[in-house]
Formats: C-alpha cells, structure tokens, sequence
C-alpha cells in the first residue's frame, strides 16, 4: 500500500483542535435529501470504490457486501476496486464533469477537506450513516469534519511504525529494537556488517518523512501562525538524519514507482531488517518466508528524534458519499453497514487493521491480535491531519524533492527551499 497524504502535512509541535461535531444539516448542493425512515422500502444500486488492497484486504469487504445484499434485498453494491493511487485524480474528474463518479467512496482521511470544500461530498448530518456517532475514536472522527459539518464516516484508521525482523536483529547483536534514529543507524551498520542485508528502508515519500520531521519538534505547516515551516531549521536537521542513514550505508532507498513493492518484497524475503510502515502492510508481510513464523514479525513505535520524542502521523480512510449520488438512502445504509462495530471487527480480524470505533476492540479476537494492540497504543500519541482544503495537495512536492534529496541529486535544504516555494502556491495565505 501506499499512504503518501494520510496526514495532510499536520504540524508535530501545533495542538491542532479539531471539531468533533458538524453543524447544519444542510446539503453540499442546495441541501440535503431526508434519510429514508423505513429502511427496508429503500431500493437502487450503489457503486462502491473500494480503494483498499485487491488481494489482502478487498476479499473481506465482498464478504461484507455479501452480508449487506442478504440484509437488504432490495439494494444491490456495484463493487469496483479501484487504485489507491489513480483513486483521487479519479474521483475529482468524474465528480467535477457530473457522471462516472461512484455513490460512496473509500476516501484517504487526508482527501476529505478538498473534496468537501469543492461540493462533491454530501454532509452526512441526520442521516443514517451517523448512527451511534459517539461510538468513534475521537481522533477518527475529526479527520471527517470541514468547517463544522461531518462529511464522511470513519472506517479504519491507522498511523506509522518501526517493522523489524527480530532474527536478523539478534544476528546483528540487537537484542531490542531501536527507539532513537542513532540506535536505527547503529543496528542497520551491524546487520549489514554481520549478515549482508539491508538494515533499514528510507522511502522517499513526504507521509513516510514525517516521523523524521516530528522527532525533531518540525511539521510542515504551522496552521495558527498560517507559516509554511517544511524548510525551516527543525525540517533541515530531520530530513538530513534520512539522507545520513543513505549515505552511512546503514539504510537503502528506492526512487523507482515501483519503491513501496520493492521495500515489501525485500522485507518478506528477509533482505531487510527494519521499515517504516503500516499496519495494511502486515498481512502480506506475513505472507513472506521471513515470516513463515509469525513471531519474527516485531512491531514498535517509529524512533525518537534529537528532542526524545517520537510521532507519527494519523492516517485512516473514511466512507464518503458523492453529493451527486441518485441513490442517496441506499448509501446512507450501506456506509452505517460497513462501519458498525461487529463489521469493523470483522475487518480487523481478516485484514489487520484498526477499528475507528472503540466498542469493536473488544469483540472478538482484535483484543488478543498483536498487530492491532501495538498499532493501537501507537495511536494515543499520533498527530492528526489540520482541516485545510489543500493541505494534501502539499505532498506532490514533497514527495518529488523526497526522491532528489535521498538519490543525491539536490542539497536537503535546496529540495525543501523548493517544496516551501511549492507549498506557498498551495497555501497563498501561509507566509
């Protein structure tokens, strides 16, 4: 997977205080439609763009839709699984010409304030979709909020942390993962030294770069002072500690499209002991020889930077509803289906991945899943994304100038001088 805007260029030292409750209940185009008051009358069909992982998390949501389509005979789901990273351009062309775009979308938290801001969402206020909204992590919840109205239902949330192979470790003499970028430097010289493999993976990717800007106190934008901050001192120190893990030989990186696959593979295949990733990467991580025994699969919080604190950012997808949709009550159902604690769970279980409302960690196995506990306490000290319409569109820079820094083409602070230049195109009204 590929999580390059989950957390919409939040800034690490900024408490950023988001709304947790919309306001009117009117619609992004000339108001909203009332709810269906008896949903078994409810009838049409519903496109979904599932944006998840085809072969590791789709098969359990067309489990689901199966459960829907028994539940309510009369709404059939035109499912179509549709690329992470076409899904945006995606969306917005087919909403913005007014045919193609699907009822509901699975919409990366980060997509939601620009989507809403162009009218193509339908707020979500007094209809089904809400129900039992104080049942969802507070940190979720937000991601879907623009300008006091709720415009999307959280479905899975999820942040950043350190994956490592606990064998390849203890060759190398680590006997605990890292907890500080020097202790990730250190253990990736002595795996590569003592064993020959890679010792950490750096992707160039500005969502992947975060931790690294956190760990030093920085963001990219300080949204109360309205200052781009990506090129600042704190910035420069971080993305520098990157750039020396490359150099020292104690990390590789990969400036290739194909770079998320090429660093799982490795990992699987035991050629790499440590990377930054999520938690919708573990179940094809344990497809992998590496970890034919589960076990050898560790999971800790991303490493401490120079200040001694670590942060990662919030991540997740939501359920949107297209303010165009002729099929408006049936998709209300549909997204209060799928987001239900006993569904979230089930998701959970098959896919590994994190429940958005509090009441599915204890149902079931998700309790007892190692993945979900260590991403989940990972959660209580992730930084969440600021409402702002275009704060997503800030990693295209960065992501560019990421793969120039890393791969030795430009100076750290030439690349982020230059992703600032970018950012105040994107963000006028920041200095």
């Amino acid at each position: 997977m590929r999580r390059s805007i989950s957390a919409a260029a939040a800034a690490a030292a900024l408490t950023l205080t988001l709304t947790a409750c919309g306001g009117d209940d009117g619609g992004a185009k000339g108001g909203q439609p009332a709810a269906a008051k008896d949903p078994a009358a409810v009838s049409g069909t519903v496109t979904w763009w599932d944006t998840s992982d085809s072969t590791s998390e789709a098969p359990a949501y067309k489990e689901l839709i199966a459960k829907f389509e028994a539940a309510y005979p009369k709404i059939k789901i035109k499912y179509e699984n549709v690329p992470f990273d076409d899904a945006r351009d995606k969306f917005k062309t087919a909403a913005q010409g007014g045919t193609g775009a699907p009822d509901v979308l699975r919409s990366d938290v980060g997509w939601n304030p620009a989507f809403a801001e162009l009218g193509y969402l339908q707020p979500l206020e007094g209809t089904p979709a809400l129900n039992r909204r104080e049942g969802f992590l507070p940190s979720s919840f937000a991601s879907t909020q623009y300008k006091q109205k709720t415009y999307g239902v959280p479905l899975v949330t999820d942040t950043l942390a350190l994956l490592y192979n606990k064998e390849l470790l203890a060759k190398a003499g680590i006997t605990k993962p890292p907890a500080t970028w020097d202790e990730v430097k250190a253990a990736g010289l002595a795996v590569k030294a003592k064993t020959g493999n890679a010792g950490v993976f750096m992707k160039p990717q500005g969502f992947y770069a975060l931790p690294l800007i956190y760990g030093e106190g920085g963001g990219l934008v300080d949204v109360q002072a309205k200052k781009i901050t990506v090129n600042d001192d704190k910035a420069q120190k971080a993305i520098g500690i990157g750039k020396d893990l490359i150099d020292s030989g104690a990390a590789v990186t990969d400036v290739t499209k194909d770079a998320y696959s090429n660093m799982q593979a490795m990992f699987k295949e035991g050629k790499l002991a440590m990377m930054i990733n999520g938690p919708w990467s573990i179940g094809d991580d344990l497809k992998g020889p590496a970890f034919a025994d589960k076990a050898n699969l560790g999971i800790a919080p991303v490493p401490a930077g120079s200040t001694g604190k670590a942060g990662s950012p919030t991540g997740g997808h939501n359920l949107v509803v297209y303010a165009g949709s002729k099929n408006l009550d049936a998709s209300y159902l549909f997204v209060e289906f799928l987001t239900r604690p006993e569904n979230q769970a089930f998701t959970a279980e098959k896919n590994h991945v994190l429940p958005t409302r509090t009441e599915a960690y204890s149902m079931g196995t998700v309790s007892s899943d190692p993945t979900i506990t260590a991403f989940r306490a990972a959660l209580d000290t992730a930084v969440p994304g600021p409402p702002l319409a275009r704060a997503s569109d800030l990693f295209d820079p960065m992501d560019t100038t990421m793969e120039k820094i890393y791969s030795g083409q430009i100076s750290t602070k030439a690349g982020l001088d230059d992703v600032a230049k970018a950012a105040r195109g994107i963000l006028p009204d920041f200095k």
